[in-house]
Parts: structure tokens; C-alpha cells; sequence
């Protein structure tokens, strides 16, 4: 844990706000999630002075508002914090490549933002019949294989937190309330697995894992193929090499979920 009372106290050059900020911005680096009440804590001010704060890195992208109220790092932060090496999707390339090897159908990585999920890389099919790149799309999580599975990583407060107002409609919706959400990620928890037959889109079905937290962002491989070619397909083959394929991922770059939702 940084100390920075000793540099607030002594450097005359000093200027309150920006020094906030930095701590700020530096506190959410090392924890990964921090408080309104957390930051008035650290900083030695009001809640409500701790609250603009942490708006403005809101405003500049340094930080975002997500699961219980908590801020995160932003964009812009990950964006500085990646500098110095790849981005999520150049290293978990070589995953989406073995997943992909191993299945032989459209694998995709997407990432979830709120109660949302975004394809942000994949590698499509050769099969005649196969499901096109899906990457750029964005789609409500709850509809969608790997949105499951990464809202069965959420503690049902924490879903119930990003549903306030309700399930956002899509088309293809098979799940119609909260009820039935937390219904349909009980079973996720147990199989470990998210499934997506043409909820997302028809003609199209899904299997997806997640593989936690990675570089801040919450990420998921999905396998996706035409539904009409279900029949040929040995799916317990697939889900066997989605699964290994997660928990390599998982044991190389490690699952920080646990330091961004314990405090």
C-alpha cells in the first residue's frame, strides 16, 4: 500500500486538487476498485469532496462507476497502465487461436462494460455453414453466452445493482425478468458454462466461459455455431475444450476479481 502523507505534508509546490487527483488516480491503480467513502478516508476529506472527485475522473475517462457503486479504472487509466505492453486481445490471442484449433468453429473474446458486453476480438469458421465475426457489437450480457457467464461471477445484489430498470429489451429475449435471470445463472454457476440458443440472434447458438478479470476488464471465449448444424457437432467435445482453454487463461494471467470486490 502506497503511503502519501508524508508528500502531501512537505512539498511546498504542492497543489491540493491535483495532488487528490493523483492519489486517486493511483489508489484505483494498485486496489482496483475504490469507494466514495474509501477515498474520503484516504484523501482526509468529505465524501461529497471525494464524490467530485472521483466525477471528474468519471468526465476524463480515468476512472468509471460499476458494480456496488464502486469506481474503477477508466479507459484512459488502463489505457496507461497497458502502455508498456499489449492489449487484452493481443494476449489472449493465443488462447482464441488454441480455442479455435481445438473446435473449429467462430470463437469469439468479448468483455463486459455494466450490464452490457462487447465483441472485441475473433477468428471465424471455415465450415460453409458458419457464424460470421461478430467483433464491434455490443449486446445486452443477459442475452448473450459469455455475458451469462460473466453475470454469474456477480453476486446477485450486484446484478440486481446493474438491472435497476429492468432487463433491457433485445429481440430474441427468452429471459423476461430478474426472476428468471438469477434462475438462469444458478445454472451457469453449476456448469460453468453460459448458453445463448438464438437468444442474441436467430439461427445462431452460443456456449460461453468466462475467464474473470484481466487487466481490469471483465472478459469471456465464446464458441459460436448455426443452429441448424447442432446435430453434427459433439457439443460435449466443445465445452470440454472451452472450459480447459478458461482455466488456462485463468492460471496464466491470474483472476483479480477477488481485490475488486472486496472492499
Amino acid at each position: 500500500m502506497y503511503s502519501f502523507s508524508v508528500q502531501r505534508n512537505n512539498d511546498p509546490y504542492r497543489i491540493e486538487a491535483v495532488d487528490r487527483a493523483l492519489t486517486l488516480v493511483t489508489l484505483l491503480a494498485e486496489r482496483g476498485s475504490l469507494s466514495v467513502t474509501e477515498a474520503g478516508r484516504e484523501l482526509g476529506v468529505a465524501p461529497s469532496t471525494a464524490h467530485r472527485l472521483l466525477s471528474t475522473l468519471c468526465h476524463r475517462q480515468f476512472a468509471v462507476q460499476g458494480d456496488k457503486r464502486l469506481y474503477r479504472p477508466g479507459p484512459a487509466l488502463l489505457a496507461l497502465a497497458k502502455a508498456g505492453g499489449p492489449p487484452l486481445a493481443d494476449r489472449i490471442r493465443p488462447y482464441l487461436q488454441r480455442l479455435y484449433d481445438l473446435v473449429g468453429e467462430t470463437v469469439h473474446l468479448m468483455v463486459r462494460t455494466g450490464a452490457e458486453i462487447r465483441f472485441v476480438d475473433g477468428i471465424e469458421s471455415r465450415h460453409p455453414l458458419r457464424v460470421g465475426l461478430r467483433t464491434g457489437a455490443r449486446m445486452p450480457a443477459y442475452c448473450t453466452s459469455g455475458g451469462k457467464a460473466m453475470l454469474a461471477d456477480l453476486e446477485p445484489s450486484e446484478i440486481d445493482a446493474l438491472h435497476a430498470g429492468g432487463l433491457p429489451p433485445w429481440p430474441g429475449e427468452k429471459i423476461h425478468n430478474l426472476s428468471a435471470l438469477h434462475e438462469t445463472l444458478e445454472a451457469v454457476r453449476r456448469n460453468r458454462l453460459g448458453v445463448n440458443h438464438e437468444e442474441s440472434e436467430p439461427g445462431v447458438t452460443a456456449i460461453g466461459a468466462s475467464i474473470g478479470w484481466i487487466d481490469g476488464q471483465h472478459a469471456a471465449l465464446t464458441t459460436v455455431l448455426p443452429t441448424v448444424r447442432l446435430a453434427t457437432v459433439d457439443l460435449e467435445t466443445v465445452t470440454t475444450h472451452l472450459l480447459q482453454v478458461c482455466a488456462d487463461v485463468r492460471q496464466a494471467f491470474g483472476d483479480n476479481r477477488d481485490t475488486k470486490t472486496a472492499r
